[in-house]
């Protein structure tokens, strides 16, 4: 039945039931076993050759596999008892059952030999305890790791063959087995005897009992897993390390966390020195140095509490001649180990006597050098250093080490690219912003803007605009992503705004045209017919100390809150605009009338939301803050009070470590304009009567104190009345506001005709009044109304 190993058919007898359970085939042990001739029973039922009356054979769970003991039927009709194990073929060997019977042919004594010689001789360290844990015997392998003969072993307990703590454990686990009668497994990483590294081993415990169960003793088999288990323990090392470096865009943090993976899973003391970064600010870095080198410390890490082996602080600059680890290993551009500091460095160490008692107090043996290296750039070196470590390292070790450094390197780099940019983008960014808010009569105000701490400098912005009629616009808006794009398409949003504000649009009008802007934006930054993603959200505001009023639109931003006096803050309840940038979409004004001293909060959203609390809990952090003014109030000046308020608010809402976006706030507290400093006319349309108009503006100027402006204001009034008479429609109006330091002439007509300024020729006999107009005021212009246009001049008071 076997012609492939003929030997097999010495000790076992062999038959093949199909799969209708009748005989197909037995060997000759099978019909000597049973005392059959030939193949008489073959052919019939495999039942047959049970003793009637026993019980047949259950069908195996799973189909696949069966032992047990049957009585079976000699041919002489005496009943045997035969343990049996059969196993189902698989269709392509034919299919049926192989049921096999072990015989015992005589060679018990020879077969014992040759155990006892394979026990001896097992690779597998085995030893065997009485149940004082007192060694009986121990094979050649176990011999070896304990580094006694075996002879001289018998008789000692576990713990007086070494008595270390990882020893004395293994004999805990030994008692527990004893006291249990339960088998364990475990895991010790040590040394053996004679040898420098340590090895892991897979101890298991099994009980030893007699025939009745009583637990006699123990035996202990070690098995050798110590490359499984480097191999498992550098793989967890590179998951570790993808893991835990690179979890910010910093530097310094990114190599300490380099130095942090490789202690104590790879060295004992490791220090990480990078090249200081191109001074002309590009990003290439040296792919080949020359001796010596000077490199920043910028991370260490140490086996010993309080890193003693440190000579270079972190920032500290070390310079590192020819033939040091640091200086070989850089104009290498490879991993450079040195097994013996102490005299395959002595040139180095005699050089620096420092580093050389350094090298000797702490015994340092190996040193291995690996360079940092990113995107064909030198960034510096990873200095890996063993002395409490006995073992060498070995070329796993550097394999190893280069996977991290490179994985650091990476990080390294990309932190100093981000640092590079974002300086870039942080400088443009304030280049763009307001230096200074304008002072105005309407409002007093303050702001603040903080990049983020993590991501790439945002696009949100602030402004304060001065309008018309001693109005001012407020404006906070924010660009959609991070980054130069992002500043850069702030910019030109800001000077967008500045200009739609200076022509006196209405905020909902001015939103619609600066969403226009946004979609061109998007197209131009889109790439084969495809939109780009530029988009923003924003908030215009604008307030007329005059009248108290305050008109405000926003899009897509968060509505802004306001304090009136003697009341809690709360929220300006505003039309949901939609964010700029999607087109087509119409925007709403809401007007509120504002008492005098109103504080009026506008922020983007990096305010309110940050990881540390939601919109709705923000949203409650700056009503706190807000309301928390000091006590002393009134004794502090306006402008520290609202500096104040905005120190607080960030305060408050921001964590201590820095806002993952971009925050621009501004805070205002507004100004009621005394009625007193307002003076309004109705203007007939007779030319006669501008000569009246003239005389009761001269009276009211000597009564305002402001005789030192009567002349140019008078002709201004004079020029803008006469053209409102000549050229526009009724109503006709005359306004004079005046503060300390400005007095505005505005004439209103019901003509949406704008003027414009010309050069009159020299024989003209007209056409100089709004020259002459701009040659007398600081600024003049113009706006439309709902009942026509206003022709304003401001002059300036102080000047005269």
């Amino acid at each position: 039945m076997s012609p492939v190993h003929p030997s097999g058919e010495a000790a076992t007898a062999r038959a093949v039931v199909d799969d209708n359970g009748i005989l197909a085939q037995w060997n000759e042990h099978a019909r000597r076993l049973l005392g059959y001739e030939q193949d008489e029973p073959v052919g019939r039922p495999a039942a047959e050759l049970l003793v009637p009356g026993s019980p047949v054979p259950p069908h195996p769970p799973g189909g696949v596999r069966w032992s047990g003991t049957v009585e079976l039927r000699h041919r002489d009709g005496h009943s045997l008892s035969v343990w049996l194990l059969a196993n189902h073929r698989p269709p392509e060997r034919d299919g049926g059952w192989l049921v096999v019977a072990p015989l015992d042919d005589g060679a018990r004594p020879a077969q014992d030999a040759l155990v006892r010689s394979a026990m001896t001789y097992l690779p597998c360290a085995i030893a065997v305890c009485d149940h004082d844990l007192r060694l009986c015997g121990v094979n050649e392998a176990m011999s070896g790791v304990i580094g006694l003969p075996s002879e001289r072993i018998r008789g000692l307990r576990i713990s007086e063959v070494s008595p270390t703590p990882e020893i004395e454990s293994l004999e805990d686990r030994a008692r527990e087995v004893l006291e249990s009668g339960q088998g364990r497994d475990v895991q010790t990483y040590l040394r053996s005897s004679g040898e420098d590294s340590a090895h892991a081993w897979l101890v298991r415990y099994a009980p030893l009992t007699d025939g009745d169960g009583r637990v006699l003793g123990v035996c202990i088999a070690s098995h050798d897993f110590t490359e499984h288990y480097l191999a498992r323990e550098r793989l967890q090392l590179v998951n570790e390390a993808s893991v835990r470096i690179g979890t910010t865009l910093d530097v310094t943090r990114t190599a300490q966390e380099l130095a942090d993976v490789c202690v104590p899973a790879l060295a004992d003391f490791v220090a990480v020195d990078l090249l200081d970064p191109p001074t002309d600010g590009s990003e290439t870095y040296p792919s080949s140095l020359t001796a010596p080198i000077a490199l920043r410390r910028a991370a260490h890490q140490s086996v010993t509490p309080g890193s003693p082996e440190v000579l270079v602080e972190p920032g500290g600059i070390g310079v590192y001649p020819e033939g040091s680890p640091q200086t070989e290993s850089l104009m290498a551009r490879r991993t450079t180990v040195v097994a013996d500091a102490a005299t395959m460095l002595t040139k180095w160490l005699d050089w620096d006597p420092a580093r050389r008692r350094w090298v000797r107090e702490f015994g340092v043996h190996s040193t291995m050098s690996v360079p940092v290296l990113a995107r064909g750039g030198t960034l510096g070196v990873a200095v890996l250093t063993r002395y409490r470590r006995l073992d060498p390292f070995t070329p796993d070790d550097v394999l190893l080490a280069e996977e991290i450094t490179a994985r650091a390197a990476v990080c390294i780099d990309n932190a100093r690219r981000f640092s590079r940019e974002r300086r870039t983008a942080l400088a443009l960014q304030r280049s763009l912003l307001p230096r200074s808010l304008p002072r105005t009569a309407a409002l007093e105000a303050a702001s603040r803007y903080l990049p983020a701490a993590r991501a790439g400098v945002g696009g949100d912005w602030f402004d304060l605009i001065p309008l018309s009629g001693m109005r001012v616009a407020m404006v906070v808006g924010d660009v959609v992503g991070h980054g130069i794009q992002a500043s850069a398409t702030m910019g030109r949003l800001r000077t967008a705004v500045r200009t739609l504000a200076d022509i006196d649009l209405a905020p909902d009008e001015l939103l619609t045209h600066l969403d226009d802007l946004v979609v061109q934006l998007s197209k131009e930054a889109g790439q084969d017919s495809t939109t780009g993603e530029v988009g923003a959200t924003c908030l215009y505001a604008v307030y007329d100390p005059v009248s108290r009023r305050c008109t405000l639109a926003r899009a897509g931003h968060p509505s802004p809150v306001m304090m009136a006096p003697g009341q809690s803050p709360r929220d300006i309840k505003l039309p949901g605009g939609p964010p700029l940038g999607l087109g087509g979409q119409p925007f709403e004004s809401a007007e509120i009338v504002l008492p005098e001293g109103t504080v009026l909060g506008l922020y983007t959203d990096g305010l309110i939301e940050t990881r540390d609390h939601d919109v709705d809990a923000g949203r409650l952090l700056l009503y706190g803050a807000l309301s928390g003014a000091p006590a002393d109030q009134e004794a502090a000046s306006a402008a520290d009070s609202l500096d104040d308020a905005c120190d607080r608010i960030l305060r408050a809402l921001l964590p201590v470590d820095g806002t993952a976006d971009d925050v621009a706030l501004l805070v205002a507290r507004t100004r009621e304009l005394p009625a007193e400093r307002v003076a309004t006319w109705s203007v007939p349309s007779q030319p006669s009567r501008i000569a009246a108009i003239r005389k009761e503006v001269v009276g009211r100027l000597a009564a305002w104190g402001l005789s030192e402006a009567l002349f140019t204001a008078e002709l201004v009034v004079s020029e803008l009345v006469t053209n409102a008479v000549r050229y526009g429609e009724q109503p006709i109006r005359l306004r004079l506001i005046h503060d300390t330091a400005t007095l505005i002439c505005e004439v209103s007509d019901g003509s949406h005709t704008a003027p414009h300024l010309r050069r009159a020729r020299t024989y003209d006999e007209g056409g100089r009044g709004l020259l002459l107009v701009a040659q007398l005021t600081q600024r003049w212009g113009s706006r439309h109304t709902p009942d026509g246009k206003t022709i304003w001049a401001e002059l300036n008071l102080l000047e005269e």
